[in-house]
């Protein structure tokens, strides 16, 4: 009897499912040598699912024990492959924009050094060039956002005033860079910028008070000793470039400091925020420009240029600061896609680019002696990225220092998003519901 009734409920799902088949693709024929079953008793069903069928249960009810055939469909567990073979894909697709975001933010680098570099040869006026920088960036935001290319910011008085420091320390980092640029080779300025780590790891103790472990104090090591060992063996040495290439490390890492002490709770992404900096950036050193350069002196030394280059020196000058808005906006936005930690990464990664690209191009002489300072000093970066972000992850010390994270404001925002923070501003208060979230990290006293 239970061989009988079990051959009738196969029978039944054959049917079901061929009445399935047949429903979904009549151009299917029964082989000519599959097996006959006698179904002309078994009424048909046209039932129409999407999965294979199985016997669930049969079972027997009611006095006359007939038997009751339930078939049920099911998936055959496809579905954690299936979704396993999704997730695959989405970190792979991941991947791919990263490794997009890091080619475009080198190669952009790459280029506004060069013309940079050619602009300032042949024009060597740095705070003009400074000022030609963001003006063109924030002339190229104005008109996204008229044209809603991008998405104008939401912002107020509260946040154009804490922006005020943060880009008075921007202008003057950027200003600095530029006159070291114009004074030493671009493979000097960014091996001495490389030093950058070392100067927020100390203002940060000797003026915030801030303590770090032992092994945060011996990555700076190889820092320091790799960009003195630099400056000692540079052919072409020059104090004026030395200098500013130091004055913009101390301005950079102030700016990172201000910026995430003031820019809590500012919901504004990493593209409008370096927008809104450009703008204030250019009304601060406008001004400043015309007192120490001034109109004459940029007139006379236009033509020069021009008569010594011809009119691609136009050209030269258009490049370095379309190229400069470029390569800072692709930097900031790839913060809301990566960690700090491989921001880190390829902040290095770029310098080595760039100092490796200008030596081959302007043939800049380099001594073997000088080349293991700038090997030293890039390794010395890396190693500090990587131990300060240890120190970050296990004990909830911030390194304000932009080899570590650029704007720490950025990640803290990511993650908040990712946990349902994703409308808060200026004026709501979340610092007891951050300390709910990350007790070990943040506090209403500490850095984001």
């Amino acid at each position: 009897m239970s061989f009988t009734i079990k051959q009738s409920a196969l029978a039944t799902c054959i049917d079901v499912s061929n009445s399935l088949v047949y429903k979904r693709s009549p151009s299917i024929r029964r082989h000519p040598f599959s097996p006959v079953l006698n179904l002309q008793n078994i009424p048909k069903r046209n039932v129409l699912v999407s999965k294979p069928l199985h016997i669930s249960s049969v079972e027997s009810i009611g006095k006359e024990k007939k038997p009751v055939i339930q078939c049920n469909a099911y998936e055959a567990d496809k579905s954690e492959p299936i979704e396993a073979a999704e997730q695959v894909k989405s970190e792979a697709a991941k991947r791919v924009k990263i490794g997009i975001y890091f080619a475009t933010w080198w190669g952009l680098n790459v280029v506004f050094n060069i013309y940079n570099k050619k602009v300032l040869n042949a024009y060597p006026y740095p705070w003009l060039t400074s000022t030609l920088s963001l003006a063109c960036g924030s002339l190229m935001m104005l008109i996204s956002w008229a044209t809603r290319i991008a998405e104008t910011p939401k912002t107020d008085f509260e946040f154009w005033k804490t922006l005020f420091p943060v880009a008075v320390a921007h202008t003057i980092g950027h200003v600095a860079a530029t006159v070291s640029m114009s004074k030493v080779a671009v493979s000097f300025t960014h091996i001495i910028k490389s030093g950058e780590p070392a100067f927020s790891v100390l203002v940060s103790r000797f003026l915030l008070g801030e303590s770090f472990p032992l092994s945060v104090y011996l990555s700076l090591i190889p820092i320091i000793g790799g960009c003195a060992l630099s400056a000692l063996t540079e052919l072409n040495f020059n104090m004026t470039g030395f200098m500013g290439a130091m004055i913009s490390n101390l301005a950079f890492v102030l700016r990172n400091i201000f910026s995430k002490k003031g820019m809590k709770g500012k919901s504004v992404s990493g593209m409008n925020y370096y927008a809104c900096l450009s703008l204030l950036s250019l009304v601060i050193l406008t001004p400043f420009a015309i007192a120490v350069e001034g109109p004459q002196m940029w007139a006379a030394g236009w033509e020069t240029a021009l008569s010594q280059i011809g009119p691609q020196f136009i050209w030269w000058v258009a490049a370095q600061s379309i190229f400069y808005h470029l390569y800072n906006q692709v930097s900031y936005m790839s913060l809301d896609e990566i960690s700090p930690l491989t921001f880190s990464v390829g902040n290095t990664m770029k310098r080595i680019s760039v100092i490796v690209s200008s030596i081959i191009i302007f043939h800049t002489p380099v001594q073997p002696i000088n080349a293991l300072g700038a090997a030293i000093a890039i390794l010395g970066t890396f190693l500090y990225s990587q131990v300060s972000d240890h120190v970050t992850t296990n004990c909830g010390t911030a390194l304000c220092s932009k080899n570590t994270v650029m704007f720490g404001v950025f990640d803290l925002q990511k993650r908040e998003k990712n946990q349902g923070f994703e409308n808060f501003d200026s004026s709501y208060n979340i610092d007891d519901e951050r300390q709910n979230r990350y007790p070990k990290e943040f506090s209403s006293d500490e850095f984001l």
